[in-house]
């Protein structure tokens, strides 16, 4: 039977003050995630280890979670964060590295104004050093990061690169006509077509109107299982964001149905395989 993963998840303590881009006393977010409070959700769906991703731009968060990590079977992976504009954070990356459960790095992209940050000279030390440490880059960004994305990952090809969140398209916009989805589908060709990344088919949720149906993720889940097939996509819950928008059995359900066209082997790379290749899980 094949493992199930749930390559992108959450936990923080929002007192621990961090998390600079959460809203005060938002209803959803403003408390406190911990595995116990996943785990009645990942034993529902026979889920047994998921990714979990960093959402402050701090160490010490990263610190934070290898620490519920050792506590947390489930927990097989964490994705940390350090500061590339400091070249010195190199030595904390070294540190990390050698940490069995941490495999990679997310530089909060998307909350960056520069939308050309990424490509800035006093940056390019990060991106070799997650290189020459082995480790993977979790690319976090909205559709104007595209071709920037594009330009980054063809200047590292060796680099280990997963797309979060399918480059998050602009789904409750797409009233504003078809432009918008293509837009964001040729940008996510070229990244399919001329670099080795992989994406997450997740996020998606949130990106779309509170009343959304899963026949308005349908055109952009189809895209991105065309574009970079089964064997490049692996599935994450983005939980507790998700529940600004769905459950978190209700945004399973509608990956799994999302993904029913595909041959059993395709949802079984979906669900677990990718993830397990590409963060190089044990198995």
């Amino acid at each position: 039977m094949s493992v199930l993963i749930d390559a992108h998840q959450h936990y923080w303590e929002t007192t621990r003050g961090d998390y600079d881009w959460m809203p005060p006393d938002d209803p959803v977010l403003t408390r406190r995630y911990m595995p116990a409070d996943l785990a009645p959700s990942l034993q529902k769906h026979g889920i047994s280890r998921t990714v979990l991703v960093q959402a402050a731009a701090t160490v010490e968060e990263t610190e934070y979670m290898l620490g519920l990590a050792d506590a947390s079977d489930s927990v097989a992976a964490v994705v940390g964060w350090v500061d590339f504009e400091n070249p010195d954070h190199l030595r904390h990356l070294k540190r990390l590295a050698d940490h069995p459960k941490f495999v990679g790095v997310r530089p909060m992209i998307q909350d960056i104004p520069d939308v050309n940050w990424m490509l800035r000279d006093d940056v390019q030390w990060g991106y070799k050093a997650v290189i020459d440490l082995d480790l993977t880059f979790d690319a976090l960004g909205f559709p104007p990061h595209l071709e920037n994305f594009l330009t980054l990952l063809k200047q590292y090809p060796d680099m280990r690169v997963v797309i979060d969140h399918c480059m998050k398209p602009q789904i409750r916009n797409q009233a504003q006509g078809p432009e918008v989805l293509r837009f964001w589908a040729d940008g996510m060709s070229r990244l399919a077509e001329e670099t080795t990344a992989c994406c997450k088919l997740s996020g998606l949720v949130t990106e779309s109107n509170e009343d959304w149906t899963p026949e308005d993720l349908r055109p952009y889940a189809d895209h991105v299982l065309t574009a970079f097939g089964p064997e490049r996509v692996m599935w994450g819950s983005d939980w507790p964001v998700c529940q600004l928008r769905a459950s978190y059995d209700r945004w399973r359900g509608t990956a799994e149905s999302l993904t029913a066209h595909l041959s059993e082997k395709g949802r079984a790379q979906v669900f677990g395989g990718t993830a397990m290749r590409f963060y190089r899980l044990e198995t």
